[in-house]
């Protein structure tokens, strides 16, 4: 056993727990050896000739007990798959620092391996929260200038960082040829991402004379095929802000009529429903790419939070919204305004990190920090925007953080109190001097808050760049992983 670190514990128990590691090691021919913070098992395992496990291949387990190693983890494991490799979290005094990630030879054993252990019970009363690794390749690269259009800037982001392979652009809402001061960024592996991040961090390295924020671009949330299979609803991308819902049903019932169920459309996305899913299938295959009212829509199958949140809307709430979806809606509502007054200044796209930790009573808190990219550069102190309260639910964290920043910022929202907007805005005349805080445009939209809310429509079970596990930061960081 190649370790330089004693395990946790004192005396006969850490004795104990190393006589357990050596034995494993000597079952399973696997190494085990201690670097950079981690406990690596395996990675290759004995006599593994070729490429690294395909992306998917790798879980997160959470919520391990701090006295729990590679002899009580691997063998659990080892049910469900081949195992290439564990990457167990220490700490300085030879505990785990409650979570690790294990790599399968496959991604099908390490999906079994996830659906098999989240909550299951490790010791008494100890569940564990199980989900995929993303290993994140993309960065979210905000400040750039809304002129550049998407090959000016691969090419200027393959002159200042290496292993590019790709940008992600989006149009400007109010106008398809601009961009909206940000694109995302993806690199050939998480080292080469990791690298960049580092290299373009604020006050190193100007685009086209602007100054950028770049962060870790939240992961896009990989939804299982059983509950992908089960999907008729199609989300749309890239319209335009004056296409209204009778066009685009209009459109999609073109290859076949009566098949469009209903439509919701918000600024310049959309939600549409179909009868059957063979409809649904043929109509983005048929689709996508299509010119509508002057620009190329984008269809794919809109993808649930989770399966669970799917079910209940598709069985139980009659595909009219319940109050259990309704915080996932308000975070869209508040979540909009808040994205509405980065527009509006010029501020560049809100970027949320999700954190966790372990309450008193062993409940799983989570806190969302928000940074807005150009106000990071200019007044560091303040940021990222950290709300003090942690909350039961991911959703509930979401709005609360997003709430959180617009009180900051001086703009009140539904259910603020007068005294702390108040408090709010003295604040952010001190920090923001010369920005308007809140403009007609977007004290529109806070006034329809409470409007929005009420609609109660289903379109929440669905997202592109949101839903985490219950339990963990999804974002692999090369310097942590967001749990506190």
């Amino acid at each position: 056993m190649e370790s330089n670190q004693k395990v946790g514990g004192d005396g006969g128990a850490g004795t104990q727990k190393e006589a357990a590691l050596q034995l494993l090691t000597q079952r399973t021919g696997y190494q085990l050896r201690q670097e950079n913070g981690q406990r690596r098992y395996g990675g290759p395992p004995p006599g593994w000739d070729g490429p690294a496990p395909e992306r998917g291949s790798e879980i997160f387990v959470g919520k391990l007990p701090r006295d729990l190693f590679e002899d009580e983890l691997v063998p659990l494991c080892e049910k469900f798959g081949k195992i290439y490799e564990v990457r167990m979290m220490m700490d300085f005094n030879g505990n785990n620092r409650g979570y690790a990630f294990v790599t399968f030879n496959t991604k099908l054993e390490a999906r079994t391996a996830m659906k098999q252990l989240n909550n299951y019970e490790i010791r008494n009363g100890r569940l564990l929260g199980v989900c995929a690794s993303v290993d994140n390749c993309r960065l979210f690269v905000g400040g750039i200038p809304k002129s550049k259009k998407r090959e000016e800037i691969l090419s200027e982001m393959r002159k200042v960082t290496e292993g590019v392979v790709d940008v992600i652009v989006y149009p400007s809402a109010a106008d398809k040829t601009k961009n909206r001061g940000f694109a995302f960024v993806e690199y050939e592996s998480h080292r080469a991402a990791a690298m960049a991040r580092r290299k373009l961090l604020p006050g190193r390295i100007q685009l086209w004379g602007h100054a950028i924020a770049v962060d870790w671009a939240e992961p896009e949330v990989e939804v299982d095929e059983d509950t992908m299979a089960a999907v008729k609803i199609l989300y749309i991308r890239n319209l335009m802000l004056q296409t209204t819902e009778e066009t685009i049903e209009k459109e999609f019932n073109s290859l076949k009529p009566g098949a469009v169920e209903r439509v919701k459309k918000i600024r310049d996305y959309a939600f549409v429903h179909f009868t059957q899913r063979e409809d649904a299938i043929s109509a983005m295959n048929a689709l996508n790419g299509k010119m509508v009212d002057g620009s190329p829509i984008e269809v794919t199958l809109a993808k649930p939070v989770d399966k669970d949140s799917y079910v209940r809307y598709t069985r139980g709430t009659g595909g009219r919204g319940a109050s259990l979806l309704q915080p996932d809606y308000a975070a869209y509502t508040v979540g909009q305004v808040l994205e509405e007054l980065c527009q509006k200044n010029n501020w560049g796209q809100p970027v949320y990190q999700l954190h966790s930790a372990i309450g008193p009573d062993q409940r799983q808190l989570f806190l969302y920090k928000i940074t807005v990219p150009a106000l990071a550069t200019q007044y560091p102190n303040v940021h990222p925007f950290t709300p003090a309260k942690l909350c039961a639910a991911v959703e509930e964290a979401k709005v609360h953080a997003a709430e959180h920043t617009l009180q900051t910022l001086g703009l009140q929202t539904e259910g603020a109190a007068d005294a702390s907007c108040a408090t709010a805005a003295a604040v952010a005349s001190v920090a923001f001097p010369g920005y308007t805080l809140a403009s007609p445009a977007v004290s529109a939209v806070a006034s329809q808050l409470k409007q929005a809310v009420s609609l109660g429509q289903d379109l929440t079970a669905y997202t592109t760049y949101e839903g985490y596990p219950a339990f963990a930061v999804a974002t692999r960081h090369t310097d942590g992983y967001g749990v506190f």
